[in-house]
């Protein structure tokens, strides 16, 4: 057998053995932020809890973002976390997404995310937000943000000692109309305005329900995590309609058809008069089911009237001046106006707001600049807790069937121990803040 001599140095032998020889190295372009894409230094990894129907609205708006990266959900329903993910995988084109069920080991675990997008129901808002920003997350956490006055003190307080960024849900501080209606308001083009109108939510009541639903058997912890599903409230048995949004109209879970849309609609109420580090201080008690008509009167003497009726869509606000009147609701073209020429500076009343307050006309963005600026958004946490805490003070005038007064910087009613004992609610262990 001949022997064939070999001519290879050390410095080929390393690159054969390598595997680098003839192999360029290639980097995608996604990578160097090339293409119009962002480069990963710049992007905003984010999670979600909870993504469900109104969740996955939130994603439409978020998803498209070049500079966010959706990476993980955490939901105790495996077929709505699954529906997540295949959404997810579909748009990035791979198998990328993970799935969690158990909150506490999600946020300890996913020490990557910078921010978190919570869309459970009512009852988990406060407490995922509280955790999550005590986890070092920033929190985008869609409406109601809190059930009690307490729990929106919480966050509030967490957000401020956590240096963190917050954003509540209520997009339409973000949308032209109606920030045209704020500006108008600011400018003084409607005169002295002595009123405004809230649009509260046409279903359910005021006074929710004590009882609960039926017991039905457990299905399988994977496939519901019952106890994770219930969280800070009291044990109920499990009923599936719970899980497919049968929980609003009781008030272990809901914050009654004020909250509903009063969440969206007391915080621009209060943005537009200038109220919205504060909250109503009297509450005047109407007799029916739904608390249409109450009269709540804020620090500045404006007072705000609780609306069943008087818009053509959701969500609505109708703001009155002494020198004519403005409102706007969900699917308006345009907002109502008492004179047509208040419409002829809409563009630049907008424009002129984008410029001086350096928000986008886009609530999602707002909260992603924010996060890379550090600035509060326009949603901010103590906005939050001062417009939902006009919220719960409402629903407990019509609980307790009586007109109240409060004290907005104690937070407390006023020489009214009965309805201070609404204030906060019992919290199950061990999901508590």
């Amino acid at each position: 057998m001949s022997k064939r001599k070999t001519n290879l140095t050390r410095r080929g032998f390393l690159w054969r053995t390598a595997g680098l020889v003839a192999a360029p190295v290639i980097v995608p372009a996604t990578a160097l932020g090339l293409g119009g894409s962002v480069p990963p230094s710049e992007r905003i990894i984010l999670g979600g809890l909870g993504i469900g129907n109104r969740g996955s609205h939130d994603l439409q708006w978020m998803l498209p973002e070049k500079d966010v990266q959706f990476v993980a959900d955490c939901d105790p329903q495996k077929s709505r976390a699954e529906k997540v993910k295949n959404i997810v995988d579909t748009r990035y084109g791979n198998k990328d997404f993970k799935i969690y069920h158990n909150t506490p080991e999600f946020l300890a675990e996913r020490t990557d995310i910078d921010a978190l997008l919570v869309t459970t129901g009512d009852r988990w808002h406060a407490l995922a937000s509280i955790l999550a920003m005590r986890a070092g997350k920033d929190v985008y956490s869609e409406k109601p943000s809190s059930m009690t006055v307490a729990e929106g003190r919480a966050v509030a307080d967490t957000a401020k000692r956590h240096r963190r960024i917050y954003q509540t849900g209520t997009q339409r501080l973000s949308e032209g109309n109606f920030t045209f209606c704020n500006e108008m308001l600011r400018l003084g083009r409607l005169g002295d305005v002595h009123t405004v109108r809230a649009h509260i939510a046409p279903w359910d009541a005021a006074e929710m329900r004590h009882d609960w639903l039926p017991a039905q058997p457990l299905p399988p912890k994977d496939e519901v995590d019952w106890d994770q599903w219930l969280g800070p409230c009291p044990w109920r048995p499990y009923n599936p309609a719970y899980c497919s949004g049968g929980w609003r109209g009781f008030y272990d879970f809901h914050t009654s058809c004020i909250g509903e849309w009063g969440a969206h609609t007391f915080a621009q109420c209060q943005v537009a008069i200038g109220q919205q580090y504060t909250s109503a201080i009297d509450y005047k008690y109407v007799n029916n089911k739904t608390g249409d008509g109450m009269v709540t009167t804020f620090p500045n003497g404006v007072k705000m009237v609780l609306q069943l009726e008087g818009w053509r869509g959701s969500c609505g606000v109708t703001f009155e001046g002494t020198e004519g009147w403005v409102g706007a609701a969900d699917g308006y073209s345009q907002p109502d106006v008492s004179n047509p020429a208040m419409l002829d500076d809409f563009k630049k009343l907008v424009g002129d707001y984008m410029a001086r307050t350096q928000r986008p006309m886009s609530h999602v963005r707002n909260f992603l600049d924010c996060v890379k600026s550090r600035q509060q958004t326009v949603a901010n946490a103590e906005m939050m807790h001062r417009s939902m805490t006009t919220v719960h003070a409402a629903n407990i005038c019509m609980w307790l069937k009586r007109d109240l007064k409060f004290d907005p910087d104690k937070e407390r009613f006023v020489n009214d121990p009965q309805a201070d004992r609404f204030l906060s609610r019992a919290m199950r262990e061990p999901w508590i803040y």
